[in-house]
């Protein structure tokens, strides 16, 4: 009998799991699987992208959204500990996008709250994709959270390590697209 109002319990509460669509992430200049183009591309080190922010768009946000963050990191970077190429903390919850090239250093085109985190180039800003000469494929992470609480504080020179942690301790949901990039 215990298994049969288990059974039944499952099932009643099923169509409301199952009625919540997944969080999704989108782009205009980004799909998934393919390669950064070179507006995404760093301009320095080598490489001769333009620095530019992709356009990112998000829906499927779960309830209880308080604000998001955004990130690109490299986890194929020759570091031992991968590359954060962007970091955008305390966008407000009722903001669902961002601009191509919101990731300009001054962030004045990013949404009223939102600040960025200082890269592993060592600028507040969005850093493109510049993997070293002759090496395989980088899969660029690009990555949308939705998180339960309106602001995350950090030191004014916080490394991305320590805004992902902070991320990750608030994650209610989250969205990725992956872009493999050579750009050399």
């Amino acid at each position: 009998m215990k298994i049969k109002q288990v059974v039944a319990a499952v099932l009643l509460a099923a169509p409301a799991f199952m009625s919540h669509a997944a969080m999704t992430l989108t782009s205009q200049d980004i799909t998934n699987d393919h390669t950064l183009q070179n507006q995404q591309l760093f301009n320095q080190w080598g490489c001769t992208g333009s620095n530019v922010s992709p356009q990112l768009s998000w829906k499927g946000v779960p309830e209880g959204t308080k604000s998001f963050a955004v990130t690109m990191y490299d986890p194929d970077a020759p570091t031992g500990s991968g590359w954060w190429h962007w970091s955008v903390v305390n966008i407000p919850a009722n903001v669902h996008s961002l601009a191509a090239g919101a990731g300009a250093v001054g962030g004045k085109d990013l949404p009223k709250g939102a600040s960025m985190v200082t890269n592993d180039f060592g600028f507040k800003g969005f850093g493109g994709a510049c993997p070293p000469p002759n090496s395989k494929p980088h899969n660029y992470e690009i990555t949308v959270y939705a998180l339960n609480t309106a602001s995350i504080k950090l030191p004014e020179n916080a490394s991305p390590a320590l805004a992902g942690y902070n991320i990750l301790s608030h994650v209610i949901g989250k969205a990725q697209l992956i872009a493999p990039t050579n750009a050399r």
